[in-house]
């Protein structure tokens, strides 16, 4: 069991990363935005530049929608830059400098609006297109005033401190969940220990499955794996660990869960209340979007499912919009009187800006306007209340309620309380935001895939990774890999770069040890009998430890913790052509990687829209499930884009052989849209982009590994880049990213790259090399 000790360390040194965490995000955004000339900014993807303003309106919850392009009289193409703003993201919108040096020396006129002074308007990206971004701004308090915005705007992204308060705040409260020693009188939301905290914190062991009788599936499709992987999740008391390789249908088994947890059946008497959370707001939408496709139940109404989140993060689908806990709220029957008040508060506030009617442009003064700001203060007060309480009875009457996870510590959950919290993409998630919803229930189900990326964590430093390198002997805690695929040689071993981190260098050459590519060999405790390893035993190494980085997600520590046992694998993947699966299938998940009948052998030619010009044509382009173009010999040398080793790589010539095959692929029917090229740096997606937008349009996908993971496409060609006399590789050595890469691929994987580089870049890539020589269809890209 843990001691208090390692408790209190586990926890600091939580704390201490998020700390650094926190401050790298802080200075990613304010130095690096100070000390970057915008064209940098923009080339880094943490800005558009030189945008106008194409139209101003009004959206959901009353927040101000600014739509942004880019003007013809100022860029050649309304098509913008590569970059990193995504919809739920803080941004500012700024007047547009030329420079640092003149935004620094000349202050912004931009009116009387407080927020559009030197600080821009900030606000939330709310939907972004290839040619257009809105933002969602909250209205000025002067509610009649109009946002007075500059006509050239620049969006920048901002850290979101919000998220690192919460995780603070969490560990704060384990802290004193754990340690009661410390816990002070002023803590009436502080939660109470349950079994599932005396377990994720190795104070005692999972309890023993409690068996559920007369399990019948909704979903007769559902198969062995999915469907034990649900009866583990049910029959165990606290936590369960549900891992889901590419295309195994991981989403469609939570909803069957969903399903069976929140209906009245023989094996579940009572229906349960569920918090169902995930790491993104599109993983968090998507299960809703099942949710709310799912047929009535014989017996009874729909699942009453709620959304909590921003407007402007939630997916723009009407049904899913109507789900969420804003617009629940505005159409009951109590939002009525709160919309009263609100609609006097708003001509209050006009008045007092002397907008209001019969106002004359003339605001009050002295006596009159102190007692018109008491009423605001009161109207603002019972506005609160009355919003309060409708948002209480709609989250009371709901069954699921959905958020991020981060999200769930917001002010309308507070008093909430959930038998069972599930997290998807749980190896996507921070350990310390997992809490944040885990304290609301008393039984914990976590999904994910350790073998794909871990979370983004922008601080890890070169020297850190050195000092890692050198005291990971010290810090192994298993020697061989016991679960997941994963062990001693994941992502809590050793960090990987993030990939395109604007602030830090894009990648440290020799910093990451070859240590995680080892041979993986099959886990004989992998079973469906595999019972959770008891911290208690002699000899068991199943101790709370602090992380060595943030990458350490909760889901993999309980695997380590306590064994393959705390979880079930998805065996059974409805994506790929089998040969396609065949190599992550066997060194990432043990060979247990099985293709369904449907996807087997499914290939482009068989897609209704392709047609080959010759047999030749047909057997070359659509009936090839693997092909490698070996740039070996070619010298297709890469270069650095920026400024030395802190730019980003690209390589003209393998881009060119990449175009070549889009053109193939193209010409034998296959359409963009079922197109995506994937690549690890930037600059080769900014070269790509060049290359092929003009002729495919937006519809051809080209982005990097990590805007990819969860989608998938017909054919994918993954540009490795890298080709040196050095044989230096980089990010590649990260088999993790490239797992997510080879692994969108639903018919046509082609992979371009220089062998005589790669191949000695770690042991994964090298196996990965010989399997391509193997199993490949092996073109050489200077005979094309």
């Amino acid at each position: 069991m843990a001691s208090d000790d390692q408790l209190r360390a586990f926890i600091e040194r939580h704390r201490q990363l998020l700390q650094k965490e926190r401050e790298a995000e802080i200075e990613r955004t304010s130095l690096l935005l100070s000390n970057c000339p915008p064209k940098q900014l923009e080339q880094k993807g943490l800005a558009l530049c030189n945008l106008g303003i194409s139209s101003v309106g009004i959206g959901l919850g009353g927040k101000t929608l600014v739509e942004l392009e880019r003007p013809a009289a100022y860029h050649s193409t309304p098509i913008f830059p590569p970059h990193s703003l995504r919809p739920g993201d803080l941004a500012r919108i700024d007047e547009h400098t030329a420079s640092t040096t003149k935004k620094a020396s000349k202050p912004k006129k931009t009116g009387t609006s407080e927020k559009t002074k030197d600080d821009g308007v900030e606000g939330v990206v709310y939907k972004i297109s290839d040619t257009r971004i809105v933002i969602a701004v909250d209205p000025p308090e002067t509610s009649g005033e109009d946002l007075n915005l500059p006509d050239r705007c620049r969006v920048v992204k901002l850290a979101n401190s919000v998220t690192f308060d919460r995780m603070d705040k969490a560990l704060d409260q384990l802290e004193k969940v754990v340690l009661p020693n410390e816990v002070t009188k002023e803590d009436k939301f502080l939660p109470k220990m349950t079994p599932l905290i005396r377990v994720l914190m190795g104070m005692a062991p999972p309890s023993e499955r409690i068996p559920v009788k007369d399990l019948r599936f909704f979903d007769p499709s559902l198969n062995a794996s999915q469907q034990e992987a649900i009866r583990f999740a049910m029959e165990s008391p606290e936590v369960a660990c549900i891992h889901g390789p590419p295309g195994t249908g991981k989403t469609h088994t939570l909803i069957e869960l969903i399903r069976q947890l929140t209906t009245a059946t023989p094996s579940n008497p009572k229906p349960l209340r569920l918090l169902v959370c995930g790491a993104s707001n599109m993983s968090v939408d998507n299960i809703l979007e099942r949710l709310l496709a799912l047929p009535a139940p014989e017996s009874g109404s729909k699942l009453k499912v709620t959304r909590v989140g921003h407007p402007a993060r939630v997916m723009a689908q009407e049904d899913v919009i109507d789900a969420t806990l804003e617009v629940k709220a505005s159409r009951s029957d109590q939002a009525m009187l709160a919309k009263d008040v609100k609609n006097e508060l708003e001509a209050t506030l006009a008045a007092l800006a002397g907008k209001g009617k019969g106002a004359k442009g003339k605001a009050p003064r002295g006596a009159e306007r102190k007692k018109m700001w008491e009423e605001v203060r009161a109207l603002r007060k019972e506005y609160r209340q009355r919003e309060g309480g409708v948002v209480e009875s709609v989250l009371k009457d709901s069954q699921v309620v959905l958020a991020t996870c981060h999200s769930s510590g917001g002010r309308q959950l507070r008093n909430q309380n959930f038998d069972v919290v599930i997290i998807d993409e749980a190896t996507q998630a921070l350990e310390a935001v997992c809490w944040v919803p885990i304290f609301k229930a008393q039984k914990l189900i976590l999904a994910g895939d350790p073998m794909q990326l871990p979370p983004t964590i922008i601080s890890i430093d070169k020297k850190e990774k050195k000092k890692d390198k050198t005291s990971s002997a010290k810090d192994k805690i298993q020697p061989k890999a016991s679960a997941g695929g994963n062990g001693s040689k994941s992502a809590s071993s050793k960090p990987a770069p993030a990939v395109d981190n604007p602030l830090d260098a894009e990648e440290s050459e020799s910093t990451e040890d070859e240590e995680g590519d080892s041979e993986i060999a099959a886990d004989p405790e992998e079973s469906a009998k595999a019972k959770p390893r008891d911290p208690r035993k002699p000899g068991s190494q199943a101790l709370l430890r602090p992380p060595r980085t943030l990458e350490t997600t909760l889901f993999e520590r309980l695997e380590k913790m306590y064994g393959p046992g705390i979880k079930r694998m998805l065996t059974v993947q409805y994506r790929m052509h089998a040969q396609i699966a065949a190599f992550p299938s066997k060194v990432m998940y043990y060979g247990k990687l099985k293709s369904h009948e449907s996807v087997a052998s499914h290939l482009l030619r068989d897609l209704p829209n392709t047609k080959a010009d010759s047999e030749e044509d047909e057997k070359e382009i659509l009936g090839t499930p693997v092909a490698f173009y070996d740039t070996a010999g070619c010298e297709y040398f890469e270069r650095v884009e920026g400024d030395n080793d802190e730019g980003s790589r690209c390589n003209e010539n393998e881009a060119s052989v990449v175009k070549m095959w889009v053109d193939q692929l193209a010409s034998a029917g296959v359409l963009p849209s079922q197109i995506a090229v994937i690549t690890p740096y930037q600059a080769q997606v900014t070269l790509l982009t060049s290359l092929l937008r003009p002729i495919y349009g937006a519809e051809l996908e080209i982005g990097t590994v990590d805007g990819m993971q969860g989608r998938e496409k017909e054919a994918v060609i993954i540009s490795l880049v890298r080709s040196n006399d050095k044989r230096e590789v980089g990010f590649l050595k990260d088999k993790r990213r490239l797992n997510v890469a080879m692994t969108r691929a639903r018919r046509h994987l082609c992979v371009v790259g220089d062998s005589s580089t790669v191949q000695h870049g770690s042991p994964f890539l090298k196996k990965w090399m010989a399997w391509l020589d193997a199993n490949a269809d092996v073109r050489y890209a200077g005979l094309e």
